[in-house]
């Protein structure tokens, strides 16, 4: 491994602010004096993530790679917990609080048995949206007051399911989304000879903030209005059965940035709540639905990939404005229920990209023919830019350089330069904005035309990985997730980037990161050294990536690395093998045996024309077999 280099001018202070890593950790991650990327939880020491990969690879695994962090999932169960049982016990609030897990944030195996089995002790249930997250929840041990909330709308079978789980024991909470559903219901669990508990999903005026605001309000996709409400509350007793109506749910929205709106949203939930307890049925949980936000940029702001607030003024919020209702109409105070998952799980993932290549325009230049005869005007032009750049002229230079690109695309279409003399040109164009770039990284304001100058310099890092597969939201919704190099943290960053993945699509790049001010183009990085890895870390990515990712290119689910942390530094408890090919393949619909003798008929058809030997033959079929059961990533470079 290299031996560090640390920048006397240039410290790990200097790193951590200009990645902003304090604000967005919360606490997890931090900078060695090494210049080392860490981990680490209260009472365990420290570990640089480079010598968990380091380890990995020297066991002949391959990146790119997920290191999951079993202890923070842990730990951010009795963050949230310890939230609100402070918030409780300072209220005076005459009840408790249990969350619930919505698998669909990240159905993992170790993510969902991880909360089930650590989350007993705070009764934590599960959510299940579907038919198979349902069967994956009633396979699991949880605490017997856990919930088990079934959202979403059903067929038959998924409420035959879940009032098959009220006989094994679980507290299987049917959640009516539309009134039509209590019928069904009620006809199901004559037929499986069970009482169901019943929960219901009022549809809030209030709404959201932030970047699913639409998701709530008048016009959210589930809820009963009002009036379906009351119509549902009067049938249940109509049936005998308004004890078995314990749950009022709301839903506001994901990733709430503004604490005002959850209030007003709580507040709305809260009065909800105890007119349907004065109308007599049983209900006792108040379930505010999920959208505790995560603080992804660290700017503590109401943009839409941070927060306002943190998790105690979070159920502060809750906890007061719930009791202010209760006490107000009488009404004893619900169990709080809430269901955050993107709190729970973004910060126990991160992915380890390499970066395989860099590319720019101010990377080493290509030893370009020299001119011969007449040098056509503009490049004589440049020429002459090139060597008037001053702290005067820079400006003018500047402008003038801008303009003349769009002249020179304009020759070279018409056929008038010639793709060497369009070359020459490009090459002093991107020295003039290089050396006009470092006259104004030194001038303490920098005029409005060179906002783009870092974008246009910026070098292009190929990293190996797929965007669609491993950051779907930073595709598809624009999400901001932080990026970190992994080493080199004590030395200044000397280039800017931004990060191209290896699918065979324009739309796998990001070109947008995290900073406090404003959203950056460009990434600082260190300058690549030949034969010396050079590792980011992907951070936040435990929410909603691993479930909604792709198989574009048909790049497969990546490796990834279970750790735990203790006294004794890290340990890889579980390692999973990323999707081979064949796998991948398999799921498109294609069987493996058959490309083979595809592949294999072609071969011998064309050894029998002679231009395939016996010998080829058999080397392309190994190849061809050996890439089916290999890593869909780039591997041997």
């Amino acid at each position: 491994m290299t031996r560090p280099t640390l920048d006397p001018g240039f410290s790990i202070s200097d790193a951590d602010e200009l990645y902003s890593i304090k604000a967005w950790s919360a606490g997890f991650f931090g900078v060695s004096k090494e210049g080392q990327l860490t981990v680490s939880l209260k009472g365990s020491p420290a570990v640089a993530l480079t010598s968990i990969v380091d380890g990995l690879l020297d066991e002949g695994h391959a990146l790119p790679l997920i290191l999951r962090f079993p202890d923070i999932l842990e730990d951010r169960l009795d963050r949230i917990n310890d939230a609100f049982a402070a918030a409780i016990r300072e209220a005076g609030y005459q009840n408790r609080y249990q969350g619930v897990y919505p698998i669909k944030v990240n159905q993992r195996r170790v993510v969902v048995e991880t909360i089930a089995s650590y989350g007993a002790k705070y009764r934590t249930g599960l959510e299940a949206g579907s038919k198979a997250e349902l069967a994956l929840c009633l396979a699991h041990d949880t605490h017997d007051d856990a919930l088990i909330c079934c959202n979403g709308f059903k067929d038959d079978d998924f409420i035959r399911l879940a009032l098959w789980g009220r006989k094994l024991g679980r507290n299987t909470i049917i959640t009516l989304e539309k009134a039509g559903e209590l019928e069904r219901v009620l006809r199901i669990s004559k037929e499986v000879g069970v009482e169901p508990l019943l929960g219901v999903r009022f549809k809030l005026h209030a709404r959201g903030s932030g970047q699913w605001e639409a998701s709530g309000g008048d016009d959210a996709k589930f809820g009963l209005t009002a009036s379906e409400l009351i119509h549902v509350a009067q049938r249940v007793q109509e049936e005998g059965l308004g004890h078995a109506l314990v749950l009022l749910h709301c839903h506001v929205g994901s990733q709430l940035t503004d604490i005002r709106r959850i209030r007003s949203a709580v507040r709305e939930a809260a009065q909800a709540y105890v007119e349907l307890a004065e109308m007599g049925v049983g209900v006792k949980y108040l379930d505010v639905g999920g959208g505790l936000a995560v603080d992804y940029d660290g700017s503590k702001t109401t943009y839409y990939t941070s927060a306002n607030y943190g998790l105690r003024e979070y159920a502060d919020t809750v906890v007061y404005t719930i009791m202010e209702s209760c006490q107000e109409w009488e009404v004893a105070h619900p169990i709080i229920v809430t269901e955050s998952g993107r709190a729970l799980t973004a910060h126990h993932s991160v992915i380890v990209v390499p970066v395989v290549d860099a590319l720019g325009p101010t990377r080493e230049p290509v030893n370009l023919p020299p001119l011969t005869g007449e040098v056509n005007a503009l490049l004589r032009d440049m020429q002459e830019l090139d060597s008037a750049i001053t702290v005067k002229t820079y400006r003018e230079v500047f402008n003038e350089a801008v303009s003349n690109k769009e002249t020179m695309h304009s020759l070279f279409d018409l056929g008038y330069l010639s793709l060497l003399e369009r070359a020459h040109f490009e090459q002093h164009y991107n020295r003039i904005l290089e050396r006009v770039a470092k006259i104004v990284s030194g001038l303490d304001y920098a005029p409005e035309e060179f906002e783009l100058l870092p974008q246009m310099l910026a070098d292009k890092y190929v990293v190996n990985f797929s965007l669609f597969q491993s950051l779907p939201d930073h595709w598809a919704i624009k999400t901001l997730f932080p990026i970190v190099p992994l080493q080199r943290l004590g030395e200044r960053p000397t280039r800017d980037a931004t990060l191209v993945d290896i699918s065979c699509d324009s739309d796998g790049k990001i070109d947008r990161f995290i900073d406090l001010r404003d959203v950056r183009t460009t990434l600082p990085v260190h300058d690549l050294r030949p034969g010396e890895p050079y590792y980011l870390g992907v951070f936040l990515t435990g929410a909603y990536q691993d479930v909604l990712a792709n198989a574009h290119n048909l790049f497969g689910r990546v490796n990834e690395a279970h750790v735990r942390l203790g006294r004794g530094g890290a340990e890889v408890e579980l390692y999973v093998d990323g999707q081979k090919a064949r796998r991948v393949i398999q799921n498109m619909g294609y069987e493996t045996p058959a490309l083979h003798a595809a592949v294999s008929r072609r071969a011998q058809e064309l050894r029998a024309e002679g231009a395939l030997t016996e010998a080829e033959v058999e080397e392309l079929l190994q190849t061809y077999d050996r890439e089916l059961v290999g890593y869909t990533y780039l591997e041997a470079l």
